[in-house]
């Protein structure tokens, strides 16, 4: 009996990859990561396909292997990137590529420059975590390597951008949450985040205020916090402070994060204030704190292994197919409604 002939399709199933990829290898057509190329030449001999191609005649010069994360700050347990991250490096590394992540200096960051020790000859992309400044988002658009960030500076939505974004939605969840505040009984409605300190704390402001003009009540500042965005909203006794000094207290407080919500609950504790019964409390981001805190928070949860792996099918296929045009990119994220916004 003849022996099957090895096909493409064989090599593929057997590295895990599209035929499309491994047919670019051995027709020399399209540009592949040179980890996947040694993956796939290796794979087609231990299987025995004929058709190998002299490894070296033709042999295209190694590409860049590498793609670049930048971030002011590396995340914590309070942010979505948790989970983020490791789905996109895993999704990369399934394409040969290697996630290698830099923590930019605040000279850096505000002088616009790239950070140190990073070889833009072995980047073949960047990805951009909490970079919430249009002068350095347009600097790295600048150096003509395939760029996609995750949120953006506020006002990001509005713009036209020559990158490709991706973010979980932001309006709807807050208006659902606000929703279930003002179905609760709240007529006076606050707001704590800077609405300014990034798009997605933009767009939950402006959730915020879609909420509150649907329902036919009056928007009063001076029941908000809206302090420019800094280690403060963090601090207890700030926030706090803050409290007394409003006219009177709001009967619910939508919060622009989860982190910035369990300190109002803490700051609201301590002035001796019973959540929900006096104030309801709701924030953003789903974070594993929200489900244990006394009463449990009412947020939004954000789907951040999701977000990971599709902000990596996106930056790979720009790096494919560079003249695709820039993508905008929302995800959906649950309300998930909880004690402390019910009565």
């Amino acid at each position: 009996m003849a022996l099957r002939r090895v096909t493409m399709q064989d090599i593929a199933d057997a590295c895990g990859l599209s035929r499309n990829t491994v047919s670019k290898i051995f027709n020399g057509r399209g540009a592949v990561p040179e980890a996947t190329r040694r993956m796939v030449l290796d794979k087609a001999q231990e299987l025995g396909y004929r058709q190998i191609p002299d490894d070296e005649a033709g042999r295209p010069e190694p590409r860049a292997q590498n793609v670049a994360l930048f971030t002011r700050h590396m995340p914590s347990d309070y942010h979505f990137g948790t989970f983020f991250v490791p789905a996109f490096a895993a999704q990369l590394s399934r394409a040969g590529y290697t996630l290698m992540m830099y923590e930019l200096t605040e000279e850096e960051f505000s002088q616009n420059r790239l950070p140190a020790h990073i070889s833009l000859e072995q980047t073949a992309g960047i990805l951009g975590i909490e970079l919430f400044s249009k002068s350095y988002l347009e600097m790295i658009c600048g150096l003509g390597i395939p760029a996609i960030f995750v949120d953006a500076y506020a006002g990001a939505n509005t713009s036209l951008l020559k990158y490709d974004l991706i973010s979980m939605e932001n309006v709807a969840s807050t208006v659902a949450m606000v929703n279930r505040i003002i179905e609760s009984g709240a007529w006076r409605l606050g707001f704590v985040g800077d609405m300014n300190h990034c798009n997605s704390f933009h767009e939950r402001w402006i959730g915020f205020n879609l909420a509150i003009e649907k329902a036919g009540l009056t928007l009063d500042r001076d029941l908000s916090i809206l302090d420019r965005d800094g280690p403060e909203y963090a601090d207890p006794a700030w926030l706090l402070e803050k409290l007394r000094r409003m006219p009177v207290l709001p009967d619910g407080l939508m919060c622009a994060n989860d982190h910035i919500a369990l300190h109002v609950m803490t700051a609201l504790k301590q002035l001796g204030v019973a959540i929900p019964g006096r104030v309801m409390v709701a924030g953003f981001d789903g974070t594993p704190q929200s489900a244990v805190v006394e009463p449990a928070l009412t947020t939004a949860q954000i789907p951040g292994a999701d977000i990971g792996r599709l902000a990596a099918e996106i930056l790979l296929d720009r790096l494919e197919n560079p003249d695709r045009p820039y993508r905008t990119t929302y995800v959906n994220s649950t309300p998930i409604l909880r004690a402390s916004t019910t009565r």
